[in-house]
């Protein structure tokens, strides 16, 4: 949900309405806190602490979003991934590791923004602690879903560009392309099919065919 969308209060939404439509189990209900989607606030990690455990969230420039279950087509096309990249890493004995969504990343180093991509490559180890990635990843995928498009085209392709992301996949398994994003190279973007062989930038030698994963 996009709260700057909310224009009055008949239509400002609590977390537990939110957490209703993301279809979270509702024996969690009775433990979240009774926050209003104030367009107007700007919330902070606080509230992400706030919510029991079982339920994700993300901070997008104080503005705080509900994430829905993925289905199973995203989780097919992550755990692939996630496979071929950290295999390859292994391999070849790199430094950096691949991780799984809900792992958080504290893009901006502060108390406004926190991410969970769908899956992160980190080659700075010391990025990384108990609680996440502190700064922002190397290589970030996202596997949008309609509820998610706009924010993974739109807000979250700035937030990771302005960040030093140095290469952002998004992956629209309705359309079967990927958006392949190489921010600050002469040709930042570029479009693949899923029967493409996708090259991957930070890795000159991988090339990642998602045909072959469907």
């Amino acid at each position: 949900m996009d709260y700057n969308r909310v224009k009055d209060e008949n239509e400002r939404k609590s977390l537990r309405e939110m957490v209703r439509e993301a279809a979270v189990d509702w024996a969690f209900l009775e433990d979240l806190p009774d926050i209003d989607a104030d367009p107007d606030r700007v919330y902070t990690m606080d509230d992400i602490r706030a919510l029991p455990e079982e339920i994700r969230a993300e901070l997008v420039n104080g503005k705080i979003f509900i994430m829905q279950a993925p289905k199973t087509t995203h989780q097919r096309i992550v755990g692939r991934l996630y496979l071929e990249i950290t295999n390859y890493i292994h391999e070849r004995g790199g430094d950096c590791e691949a991780f799984l969504s809900p792992f958080g990343v504290y893009l901006k180093n502060d108390d406004s923004t926190y991410l969970l991509p769908d899956l992160t490559v980190i080659c700075d180890r010391d990025k990384l602690d108990e609680d996440g990635c502190h700064g922002a990843p190397d290589w970030v995928i996202e596997v949008i879903s309609p509820s998610t498009s706009k924010r993974d085209y739109g807000k979250k392709l700035f937030l990771y560009r302005d960040a030093g992301v140095r290469e952002y996949w998004v992956i629209d398994p309705a359309r079967r392309i990927i958006m392949v994003y190489l921010f600050g190279q002469e040709e930042e973007a570029a479009i693949w099919r899923f029967e493409d062989e996708v090259p991957c930038s930070i890795y000159p030698d991988l090339t990642i065919r998602l045909a072959d994963f469907l």
